[in-house]
């Protein structure tokens, strides 16, 4: 692993992916009035993706702009402003960087020296232009104990739906925004994206023409997914979200490939092997987010291999909350029923077949339990996701922390989805106990069970998941055994439906209604009964809806943690905005050492 001392030079030496400043005040200058005059024509400079900052800590932050020539495709000099008010009178820094046109023209700016718990304002300026005016925040010491409250989003697919609930996040009052994944979707066009959507966002185009899917087309070169990300953050709504909070994010499958699990797709049993296309979306992912890359790792120079990045890390926010993100996509181990294997033991195309039934998705559970035995000793371990690494930096981050709460900034579904048809009146075939998501953590059973009862064993208390992916909200208990009744409750998981994507239910609607199996198509008639369902079958649920886009908020504090989902309203028939865009909001607490999940409905 390289040294934090040596990557920071790393870094620093990449040509200019990072620069790092410190914000110490301009000295005998108390106002940015004295700035040069820039003589170059008002509009020569463009600033289309707006500003953000992330990975906030006591002492700094990260700030980010994209700014291009409005002719042309050279590098651009900019200077970074940075204040202690809005009008930019009490300066404290003027820093000179470069967008690059070989990162598209993004820039990073690490800014050290800054106070704990204090507001600033930032902009960025070029010739006579100037992006709009920032606003970010350090966080606490470790000695404060004021409550702490941030929102987390996930899957927020242009392609489908609306993104005017960001409107409403964007008037809140937060600490930070932490994103859980899917900031961008790949595909363009795929069967899942054939919906209403709302007028602002037109089709996209990727310029290599995509490579073929399924359905639809998937972003590959480098400037597919640059593409991707431009069109995304032109979005004014988004583009609020990063101007008025620092952001901490996280990536799940989206931003290189549906489902996949290290360089791999999954879009046929195949799940062929793709390094370069892998490469593509981690640069694009780096060169967007703002991340600290003197806390983690990314060596953009590099020329081969994927793994030439490392991304999830962990923030001391004061004393009641310490956030752990892990990245649950870059170490994973292929899932454990393959598709391949699977494919040919049923008679399927095991290359250009999708047997993601089966394998990925509504899975027995005795055929997932017989290939963990088989994979476990192909392996000589048992199947992660997290990979051997990154679960012993978990454990330790966890077991050595005094904060009061443990935030898991979790990708994939924590809690317990089974669906028992075993005294069903369906077929003798269908007789069985199923795993409705082997592409999040029940999947991976073993490793689930294990790592969960390490938090058992060592006494890690007010451990609480935020997570994304499933589309849908669920608040549930989760256990270190899963079986009814056997495990003991360990952690808490809070399941924010996405911004925009289509609900999990719509997905699994079609397939169930026309199976033409009468008990079955009962389970899935509505939303309502396909929420009964759930909740019969997985009794830790506390709540669910399996029908909805939205995001949530939460409050830490000393004695409870509190969580409120953010339900929006869908598009109108006639595929214009709702009137009302909140259509409503379910509030749930969690006291201090409890897993006890209370639940106060329409709140």
């Amino acid at each position: 692993m390289t040294s934090r001392r040596s990557f920071i030079s790393t870094v620093i030496q990449s040509a200019g992916f990072l620069t790092i400043a410190s914000a110490l005040p301009i000295a005998g200058c108390g106002s940015s009035d004295d700035a040069p005059v820039n003589l170059t024509p008002k509009g020569s400079f463009l600033f289309g993706q707006g500003v953000a900052s992330g990975d906030p800590r006591t002492n700094s932050v990260i700030l980010w702009t994209r700014c291009i020539p409005a002719t042309g495709s050279q590098d651009v000099n900019l200077s970074l402003q940075i204040a202690t008010d809005s009008e930019f009178k009490n300066a404290l820094q003027s820093i000179p960087v470069t967008a690059l046109a070989k990162y598209d023209n993004t820039v990073r700016v690490k800014v050290t020296g800054l106070t704990a718990d204090q507001v600033y304002y930032y902009r960025f300026t070029a010739g006579s232009d100037s992006s709009n005016t920032g606003t970010t925040k350090t966080l606490p010491p470790v000695t404060s104990t004021r409550d702490i409250r941030f929102a987390w989003l996930s899957c927020q697919d242009w392609s489908i739906n609306h993104w005017a609930g960001l409107t409403l996040l964007a008037k809140e009052q937060l600490d930070f925004v932490i994103h859980v994944g899917d900031y961008i979707y790949e595909t363009v066009g795929a069967a899942f994206q054939t919906g209403q959507v709302e007028a602002a966002h037109g089709p996209i185009t990727l310029p290599s023409g995509g490579l073929k899917a399924k359905s639809g087309v998937y972003a590959n070169t480098i400037d597919d997914y640059r593409t991707l990300y431009r069109t995304y953050r032109g979005d004014t709504r988004l583009q609020s979200i990063h101007q008025n909070f620092p952001m901490i994010a996280i990536w799940d499958d989206h931003e290189f490939s549906d489902d996949c699990w290290q360089d791999h797709q999954t879009y046929t049993n195949e799940n062929k092997q793709e390094t370069t296309r892998r490469r593509n979306a981690t640069q694009a992912w780096a060169e967007y987010q703002p991340i600290d890359w003197t806390d983690v790792q990314f060596q953009p120079d590099t020329t081969t291999g994927f793994t030439n990045i490392r991304i999830y890390r962990d923030f001391r926010v004061g004393q009641n909350m310490h956030l752990v993100m892990t990245d649950e996509r870059l170490y994973r181990d292929d899932h454990i029923v393959d598709e391949a294997t699977f494919a040919k033991i049923v008679g399927h195309d095991s290359v250009n077949g999708d047997d993601s039934v089966g394998t990925r998705y509504f899975v027995p559970q005795p055929v997932l339990g017989q290939f963990e035995q088989t994979k476990t000793t192909a392996l000589g371990r048992v199947p992660s996701i997290l990979g051997t690494a990154q679960t012993q930096w978990f454990k330790d981050t966890l077991k050595n922390t005094d904060a009061t709460w443990k935030i898991w900034g979790n990708e994939v579904a924590l809690s317990r989805m089974w669906l028992d048809l075993r005294a069903a009146e369906v077929p003798a075939q269908l007789k069985n106990r199923y795993v409705l998501n082997c592409d999040a953590w029940d999947g991976y059973p073993t490793a689930k069970q294990e790592l969960l009862s390490y938090l058992v064993d060592n006494k890690i208390k007010n451990v609480v998941a935020i997570t994304g992916d499933l589309h849908a909200f669920q608040a549930s208990v989760v256990r270190n055994i899963a079986e009814n009744g056997q495990g003991t409750p360990v952690l808490v998981d809070f399941l924010a439906a996405g911004v925009s994507s289509s609900s999990f239910y719509t997905y699994l609607k079609p397939g169930f209604l026309n199976s033409g199996i009468p008990a079955i198509v009962s389970m899935f008639a509505t939303p309502t009964a396909f929420d009964d369902t759930m909740k019969l079958n997985n009794p830790d649920f506390a709540y669910v809806d399996h029908d909805a886009q939205g995001y949530a908020i939460a409050t830490v504090g000393s004695a409870q943690m509190s969580v409120t989902f953010y339900k929006t309203a869908k598009l109108n028939s006639d595929g214009s905005l709702p009137a009302n865009i909140l259509l409503k909001k379910t509030q749930f607490t969690v006291a201090k050492d409890t897993t006890t999940i209370v639940v106060k409905d329409n709140a």
